[in-house]
């Protein structure tokens, strides 16, 4: 029989209290805009959030939602070493093989045709195929017309997966799938390559996820 002093179990239960509290993935809100993003979406957790701007116009910010695995590949990663190219490229890989949403909450009005087309015309150089981009097109064009515009606090959802494509939504109404993995990682690369809509996304994620 193995005899622990109250010491000892002190001191255990502190340890493991801590390293319980460093994987506690918190909300956040975006610097640039104030927007808050909740910790979790549909079980996989926040890795950081940033702006999309347009000239000095801050149109909405971005929260990326991904897998414990995704953040466990990042953990031991230094997020300055090479200019973080090992981090971004772990970061995009892990994305386009990984159940990924992305949450969009809008700052700024839009009006449904040209943010459809805004996010269409992002996605299409990343893809091989102009009709599933039309497709993804459509379903947002749909749920913001609803609305009239993407007014400010308008959140689009767009869940990507590399076996059932993408999903999307729209004020927490699903729109519709996109039966195409390829599109879903295409969706991912907008936000995640070197030429991604939002740096301060990626700038975010590096520094929530990855070594100094």
């Amino acid at each position: 029989m193995i005899n622990f002093s109250k010491k000892s179990l002190s001191k255990g239960l502190v340890l493991l209290f801590l390293a319980l509290a460093g994987r506690t993935v918190s909300a956040m809100n975006d610097k640039a805009t104030g927007i808050p993003f909740a910790s979790s979406v549909k079980e996989l957790n926040l890795f950081g959030v940033g702006v999309r701007k347009k000239g000095p116009i801050k149109v909405y910010s971005v929260g990326m939602y991904c897998s414990d695995a995704v953040r466990e590949s990042l953990s031991n990663i230094s997020r300055t070493a090479d200019k973080g190219k090992k981090a971004l490229s772990t970061l995009l890989n892990g994305a386009k093989e990984s159940d990924t949403s992305f949450v969009l909450k809008m700052n700024f009005k839009v009006g449904a045709e040209k943010m459809a087309s805004a996010i269409a015309e992002s996605v299409a150089p990343r893809h091989n195929s102009d009709s599933e981009v039309d497709d993804l097109k459509s379903l947002i064009f749909a749920g913001v017309s609803e609305k009239g515009a993407a007014v400010k606090g308008t959140v689009l959802q767009f869940d990507c997966s590399p076996e059932s494509g993408i999903d999307v939504s729209v004020d927490g109404r699903e729109q519709g799938n996109v039966a195409s993995p390829g599109l879903a990682k295409a969706f991912c690369s907008v936000y995640l390559d070197d030429k991604c809509v939002s740096p301060a996304l990626r700038d975010s994620i590096l520094v929530n996820c990855c070594a100094p």
